[in-house]
């Protein structure tokens, strides 16, 4: 992998370390209905040369769409970087539920559709905004250490506890029943397949969820993604042109912190900073332990949690608790 700092060296951080070289940040790709989230992240790693690397916010094999995989120091930051806001287009089927609330599982039971357009903006209207939401059995959760959806091949069922998550819009596209296809924008961790069945739980016929499609997972999109076929037949050069973000430009949206050289040194090999509070941006206050980027004068020097000091409120801590590998060898300088 490259030693420079991302952002320290222009254009050369944010490209390749050399041609076929290991990259640090994110690559979009464009997953096409099959394969699982793992299965597009062991072909990436083989294509690009990355021995470390994983995927933000797991896209079922049914589903299509935007699949971010972190590469080389970013799959440090994976936690600040998947929780953005997600948009989808899907469609549904009315009258039928299965036990992984889409097609691909297996039929529980059928149901008349009785329902018509007005009923179902009505139910999704009122599904719009804060809802308690219960995972699926057939998800990539933990419960007690194991995976929900091992549990689930061995016919077993665990309690699960609802999460509060979010919809912020849903907008129908086109609606002849039994099947309806709708955009929908939702906080991170929604399942799209839940909302489906639990609409149809609400209308009291039913639904799965047929098709879907990821677009965004903000700040991201497809605009800027490679296709699997691109990526197995591009030069590495090229794939990374075309679906790469640098680990500065992927980090972008969230709130950075400006270190001088010394803070940035004492940062780098981890020792916390006492810092005026107008010097940290508010929304990094209590945000969590990766919630503030760490800036130096030469690029990154990595993550902080941000808290205000219980003994001088005018002050705020910050926490080094990720530091890219280039900040510990250079001290941030």
């Amino acid at each position: 992998m490259t030693d420079a700092p991302p952002g320290a060296r222009g254009a050369a951080a944010r490209g390749p370390a050399a041609p076929g070289g290991a990259r640090d940040g994110l690559l979009a790709v464009d997953k096409p209905p099959g394969p699982t989230s793992h299965d597009v992240v062991e072909r990436v790693r083989a294509r690009l040369g990355v021995r470390g690397a994983g995927h933000l916010g797991t896209l079922d094999p049914p589903a299509s769409g935007l699949l971010l995989v972190a590469l080389g120091a970013a799959t440090r930051c994976v936690s600040a970087l998947q929780g953005g806001e997600k948009t989808y287009e899907a469609t549904l089927r009315l009258g039928v539920v299965t036990d992984t609330q889409d097609l691909a599982g297996a039929v529980l039971e059928t149901r008349p559709v009785t329902c018509g357009e007005a009923e179902l903006r009505a139910a999704a209207a009122a599904m719009t905004g804060d809802l308690e939401q219960v995972p699926p059995m057939v998800s990539a959760l933990r419960v007690g250490g194991e995976r929900l959806h091992a549990i689930a091949r061995r016919g077993g069922t665990v309690e699960r506890a609802p999460r509060r998550v979010h919809v912020a819009a849903w907008e129908w596209l086109a609606i002849d029943p039994p099947r309806a296809t709708f955009r929908v924008r939702v906080s991170g961790g929604t399942y799209v397949r839940t909302l489906a069945h639990d609409l149809g739980a609400r209308l009291g016929c039913g639904a799965a969820l047929e098709r879907l499609r990821r677009l965004r997972s903000e700040p991201f999109g497809l605009e800027r993604s490679v296709t699997l076929q691109e990526l197995e037949t591009l030069p590495p050069d090229e794939v990374w042109a075309r679906g790469g973000l640098g680990l500065d430009e992927a980090l972008a949206g969230l709130p950075a912190l400006t270190l001088d050289a010394g803070e940035a040194e004492s940062a780098g090999h981890g020792r916390w900073l006492a810092l005026e509070a107008e010097r940290v941006p508010p929304r990094a206050v209590g945000a969590g332990p990766r919630g503030l980027v760490l800036r130096g004068p030469l690029g990154l020097v990595g993550l902080a949690e941000a808290t205000r000091d219980p003994e001088a409120p005018a002050r705020v801590r910050v926490a080094p608790r990720v530091v890219f590998r280039w900040a510990v060898r250079e001290g941030g300088r």
